[in-house]
């Protein structure tokens, strides 16, 4: 295990980032992009009626990510929300190192292309700093999810945070890992 590589570290080592270095005319290979971490979140609103949702959606992104999710609880009160400051309303996983780019390729060639009517992401998902943020309405498209088991249909946001300096630079990478951009 300890000398196993990623398919698509292997492929960014090879072949991206030194396609990445000539395009955009860096002067030191360090300045190269690359993919920091992932970040995969969860909101379950309705957890504060129902606390089985929230494990359901521990177990759900746990399934799906291959670690295991937390729980997170809000920061403020909101009363329309009937929301208490410290209530439990959402689970999340931050994705390093090799689970990254196993997450990565799951959901670039397997979920992605999974979705109904699908015609590629939206590239307005960039934040202005090369980070780039992304919502699925539904967790059922991840081959890990059986359908019968589920809760409830929920939706996770997916940011994918890169050392890139600009979102054009940014785009160029996750382009080159193979994100279907909508054209």
């Amino acid at each position: 295990m300890s000398n196993y590589v990623p398919r698509l570290k292997k492929v960014y080592n090879d072949t991206i980032a030194p396609e990445l270095f000539k395009e955009l005319g860096y002067k030191s290979f360090m300045e190269v992009p690359a993919i920091k971490k992932i970040v995969v979140s969860m909101g379950v609103g309705e957890a504060l009626a129902n606390k089985k949702l929230l494990d359901a959606a521990v177990t759900d992104l746990t399934a799906i990510t291959g670690q295991k999710a937390v729980k997170t609880k809000a920061k403020k009160s909101i009363a329309n929300f009937k929301l208490r400051a410290g209530n439990e309303v959402g689970v999340m996983v931050t994705l390093r190192g090799a689970r990254m780019y196993e997450f990565l390729d799951r959901l670039i060639n397997v979920a992605l292309p999974r979705v109904k009517d699908f015609r590629g992401i939206k590239a307005t998902g960039f934040d202005g700093h090369g980070n780039y943020s992304l919502g699925i309405t539904e967790q059922i498209i991840f081959p890990e999810i059986d359908f019968d088991k589920i809760e409830r249909v929920a939706g996770l946001n997916i940011n994918v945070v890169t050392s890139a300096k600009t979102d054009s630079d940014a785009r160029a990478l996750l382009t080159k890992f193979g994100m279907p951009f909508r054209k």
